[in-house]
């Protein structure tokens, strides 16, 4: 009963390495923008052999910079050719069919923010609270007994002391497993239902229950007098995981399947074991929840508790890589999933490692590393640290990782919500994409996805130069792979002399090209004499020109992009930024034209003299006269006074 808690066999014992802040992503959270993602490309670094650090670096900023503004430069010079381009579409229009235009854009630019949030959308992970709350309501792996009002509540001891000093005091007192401690609070008007409700808070931080005496300030100021004022959850758990205070369970690894049983292992790497609460990692995981109920059902762990020695579970390294332990840990205890204890904790040796070394694999990258964890996550069925792995992932995504994040996600077992992602990068950066040697990487699959998208960023010109171009491509990989092994390598190979343009079998071309050049929007190819049109068609890559190029076609062009004339040939325009851009200043510059117009013909309007008026005040008796001359209405002879001329005086006279 004296015993304290330094007593406890594995209370407070500090944990082995360290925790660094740095590289943290926490769950849930989205860092990119609704467009770009922030997803910024990387510039490819330049080589400048051995220069002195100091030197080199000037250099290098310097080249870094100049690169940039060549970039930006080429960039803006691409875009005013775009926008030149349907200024010069656009310069026959009525006012009318431009606001239309304009309209559609706007239809598709809602359209596509829908798809946006859809693409980001997911099935909700259950978070660190959650999981709290179902591990007080189903009592996982309890080793004390409360008992309050003739009422016994298990509860772990482990988390309580880690969230409260009374609690803390009071179980150092009665460190063996299973003790009943009997409750005696001085606070009064504390009944049962308060009591678990109080419980609650101290596992979730929310008392779980509406009760008006929560709302009582005094009676908060009496429960925070005798049990002390808690830290917020994320904190209490923070600390819990760094000391580890009351861990009852080892996590060992071995790389031999046999030995992976419950007293396997060698009780020397003690040290290398990671230590855990058996009531946290049974809360976050249905994989570890089974493997302690089965452990108690065949009576391993009444062994255990006779001997107050942790549980020891051994786990194969092949499935799960002992680097990875910490950091499923960490995210079990703190929903942040930190692959920073990766590389700043001290090497374990562990069976993937050594398997790198061995195989002479480079280093892993974050966006790697992620995706493996991923696979552990969900073997697991831990679903925070498999969505935090896909945050990581989809943050990493830039023109260095992106056909590897799509080849991975395209598979079973990889991310469809990554590879919502990917594509989404692929769209939208797809200009950029189209003039690096990534773009010859991409599969087919991939690029008839992005090219059926609304929302591509390239105009259809470049969809189609590039389309070809990676048909030439994958048709030269064809014919490297038929020549003879004895060319291979050699001068004469094609990957040596190449291959002429002219020498490519333009049926075999076609072929490759069949299922992508069907959803390139010709009608909407700028200028509308395009080269790159009319040599497609010379080659027949195209069989049949644009729709309104035909004789037959009435209203030009803009048959093809307005829904208001469909006359069988209109196509939806794609949300380029550049044509959307333009046709809105086209558009506002027409209006202030028509507003300028409709202003001019008022004022010319108000300069006519009112010669009505001019006559009436140089002939007031004329005017009299007529006013009051009398015209029956069966008169046949014609009228004395015509309008708008002025009577001669013989007729005023008479």
């Amino acid at each position: 009963m004296g015993a304290n808690a330094s007593s406890y066999p594995h209370s407070c014992s500090p944990r082995v390495g360290g925790n660094s802040q740095a590289q943290q992503t926490f769950i849930g959270t989205s860092s990119y923008s609704q467009q770009g993602y922030g997803c910024e490309s990387k510039l490819y670094s330049l080589d400048h052999g051995h220069e002195k650090p100091q030197d080199k670096k000037k250099r290098t900023s310097g080249l870094a910079t100049l690169k940039k503004k060549f970039i930006k430069r080429r960039k803006s010079n691409r875009s005013a050719d775009h926008a030149k381009q349907m200024r010069e579409l656009l310069s026959g229009w009525d006012v009318r069919d431009v606001n239309a235009l304009v309209e559609e854009y706007e239809g598709t630019s809602a359209l596509k923010e829908l798809s946006l949030q859809a693409s980001l959308a997911r099935p909700e992970a259950r978070t660190l609270q959650k999981d709290m709350a179902d591990l007080y309501e189903y009592k996982y792996c309890t080793d004390v007994d409360l008992i309050f009002q003739e009422t016994c509540f298990p509860v772990h001891r482990a988390i309580l002391a880690a969230r409260c000093p009374f609690f803390k005091t009071l179980l150092s007192s009665s460190p063996e497993y299973g003790a009943e401690i009997v409750m005696d609070i001085s606070t009064a008007g504390i009944d049962m239902p308060m009591f678990s409700a109080l419980l609650h808070y101290l596992y979730t931080g929310e008392f779980g229950m509406e009760d008006s005496r929560f709302q009582n300030v005094d009676i908060l100021v009496q429960l925070s007098e005798e049990f002390g004022t808690p830290n917020s959850l994320d904190v209490d758990m923070r600390g819990l995981f760094d000391y580890m205070c009351y861990y009852d369970v080892v996590l060992s690894f071995s790389s031999d399947s046999e030995l992976v049983e419950a007293f396997g292992g060698n009780q020397n790497c003690l040290d290398e074991e990671l230590k855990a609460h058996k009531a946290i990692i049974s809360a976050r995981s249905p994989f570890f929840r089974n493997l302690l109920q089965r452990r108690i059902r065949t009576g391993e762990e009444i062994t255990d508790r006779t001997l107050r020695t942790p549980t020891r579970i051994i786990l194969d390294e092949s499935i799960i890589p002992k680097k990875y332990a910490k950091v499923i840990l960490h995210c079990m205890y703190t929903d942040v999933v930190d692959l920073s204890v990766l590389h700043c904790s001290p090497s374990v040796g562990s069976l993937s490692e050594v398997q790198a070394l061995v195989t002479g694999k480079p280093n892993m990258t974050r966006a790697e590393e992620a995706m493996e964890l991923y696979h552990i996550a969900l073997f697991l069925e831990f679903n925070m640290l498999a969505q935090g792995c896909e945050d990581i992932i989809a943050d990493s995504i830039s023109l260095d990782t992106l056909i590897a994040i799509l080849k991975w996600s395209s598979h079973p077992y990889g991310s469809k919500w990554v590879h919502r992602q990917a594509l989404h990068f692929l769209c939208e950066e797809l200009s950029q994409v189209m003039t690096s040697d990534v773009f010859y990487e991409l599969s087919k699959d991939h690029l008839l996805t992005a090219i059926q998208s609304d929302y591509l960023q390239a105009s259809e010109q470049d969809i189609l130069k590039y389309l070809i171009k990676w048909g030439e491509h994958q048709l030269m990989k064809r014919i490297a792979d038929r020549e003879p092994n004895l060319l291979s390598g050699t001068a004469h190979s094609v990957n040596k002399r190449g291959v002429k343009r002219r020498d490519l079998d333009i049926e075999e071309l076609r072929e490759i090209l069949s299922t992508l050049l069907p959803f390139v929007r010709i009608e909407h190819i700028l200028p509308i004499n395009s080269e790159v049109l009319s040599d497609a068609m010379k080659r027949g890559l195209i069989s049949t020109p644009p729709s309104d190029m035909l004789p037959t076609t009435e209203g030009g062009k803009s048959n093809a992009w307005l829904r208001q004339k469909n006359a069988g040939i209109y196509v939806r325009p794609r949300l380029f930024s550049p044509y959307v851009e333009e046709a809105k200043s086209v558009l506002d510059e027409m209006m202030v034209e028509q507003t300028d117009l409709v202003r001019l013909r008022m004022v010319r309007m108000s300069n006519v003299p009112d010669t009505l008026y001019m006559v009436s005040n140089a002939m007031p008796q004329c005017c009299h006269m007529i006013s009051h001359q009398q015209i029956s209405s069966n008169q046949s002879s014609p009228p004395s006074v015509v309008a708008n001329e002025i009577p001669e005086s013989s007729q005023v006279l008479s």
